[in-house]
């Protein structure tokens, strides 16, 4: 199957993608080896359905199950069991950080209500990127599912706009950590709403006109499929490049604002952003080369188009979820509780010397020999009228005695020409 691999891309432009293509080929070769030869036939193409299916005995299905939902259960071509495992397990996983990321946020907010809280719309961002994550791994079993009147539509809407709200969260998150003005605070989940809204309206007019104007059944080809993800790979392809460019700036400048735990944080944050992107660039690259050429190349066309979108939903969804969403949600809950310091409170503060008799008493001043008030009655220990200060220091200038000297001592030497010899002239 090598050979035939290297037959089948033999010009210069896809032999860079080899190594690639094995991620996919292997898994396909494996887990779809029985399908030829599978008790229920596929469909000629991937945009017709088959209306009439033979109810035969799958191994590990039921009697009297619809040949739509055999891949569900066929131990022959395991490919749909095996995806179906990671594709439950991740959508778990990720609502079980979904729902952590919430409860922690809601913490934070009671225990700091009296201070201002700046992560309400790292929360929100990030909560929308688990919920398309998640959202990808439960797609998986549309494509899972034979193609019917049901899962077309579903195949159509959510593939795309599952795919532009987590790129969208993702180049927001980019934005926000560039410095733009826009992606700050609550304008990150602004931003990732905005552009997440560009890919909704064109999964809905594809839908409107071609069922409600046209009047036609939900069909389409491998090339429409993948025109209508364009937007999606456009917000990859900027996401990736705004990535690198943090990536360079955060490895190759120097701030003298931030400190050095706070530069490797960046710089960490900045490499796990562009490994995800990256990974994600080369599977949305993979699978597009499978599906339009590779698989027709092959004389796999109608076999492996859905299994190959299968596999990039699993795959794709693992790299977002670990790539991104883990490692972000571990950001988020270490940086805050790194910046939560415990405000300084001088309740019941004594001074050291407190326990010692004639120390730890209150003053008031009056132990100052330049401290008088003008309202007592002095008791006949100066009747004459006190000079102030026109700067109201305090200080009376009648206690100045005028026969003490109060010059700043010098030191004084008696060979005082000594040093100077050469220069007074003197051998």
């Amino acid at each position: 199957w090598i050979t035939k691999m290297n037959l089948a891309f033999s010009s210069e432009r896809h032999k860079s993608l080899f190594p690639l293509l094995l991620l996919f080929y292997v898994p396909l070769t494996c887990l779809c080896q029985s399908s030829n030869s599978s008790t229920v036939s596929p469909a000629t193409t991937s945009s017709t359905f088959s209306n009439v299916m033979p109810r035969m005995a799958v191994p590990g299905c039921g009697a009297g199950l619809d040949p739509v939902y055999t891949y569900l259960c066929d131990r022959q071509a395991a490919w749909g069991i095996v995806l179906e495992t990671l594709a439950s397990s991740g959508f778990l996983f990720s609502m079980i950080l979904l729902v952590g990321l919430l409860l922690w946020s809601l913490w934070i907010s009671i225990s700091s209500r009296h201070q201002r809280s700046s992560i309400g719309g790292t929360v929100a961002c990030m909560s929308m990127f688990l919920l398309a994550t998640g959202g990808i791994f439960a797609i998986t079993f549309s494509f899972i599912i034979r193609l019917t009147p049901q899962t077309c539509p579903t195949r159509i809407f959510l593939f795309g706009v599952l795919f532009s709200l987590a790129f969208s969260c993702l180049l927001a998150r980019c934005l926000a950590l560039l410095g733009f003005a826009a992606a700050r605070g609550w304008g990150e989940p602004a931003v990732a709403l905005g552009l997440f809204t560009v890919q909704v309206i064109i999964s809905t007019e594809w839908l409107i006109l071609i069922l409600v104007r046209d009047k036609k059944p939900c069909e389409y080809s491998q090339e429409e499929f993948v025109m209508l993800q364009i937007y999606v790979m456009c917000l990859l392809a900027i996401s990736l490049i705004l990535s690198l460019h943090f990536l360079c700036r955060s490895c190759f400048t120097y701030s003298y604002n931030y400190t050095g735990r706070a530069r490797q944080h960046g710089r960490t944050q900045a490499t796990l952003l562009c490994l995800t992107l990256l990974f994600s660039a080369c599977i949305w690259v993979v699978w597009i080369t499978m599906l339009i050429k590779g698989n027709a190349e092959l004389g796999h066309r109608p076999q492996w188009d859905d299994p190959v979108i299968s596999i990039a939903l699993v795959i794709n969804g693992w790299v977002l979820l670990m790539g991104h969403g883990l490692c972000q949600v571990a950001f988020l809950c270490r940086g805050e509780a790194r910046s939560k310091d415990i405000p300084l409170s001088f309740a019941g503060w004594t001074s050291p010397s407190a326990d010692i008799p004639g120390l730890g008493s209150q003053k008031e001043g009056k132990e100052n020999g330049s401290f008088e008030n003008d309202g007592e009655n002095r008791r006949g220990r100066r009747t004459e009228t006190a000079l102030r200060s026109p700067y109201e220091s305090g200080f009376s200038m009648t206690e100045i005695d005028p026969d003490k000297d109060y010059t700043i001592p010098r030191p004084q030497t008696t060979n005082y020409r000594e040093p100077y010899d050469e220069y007074y002239g003197h051998d």
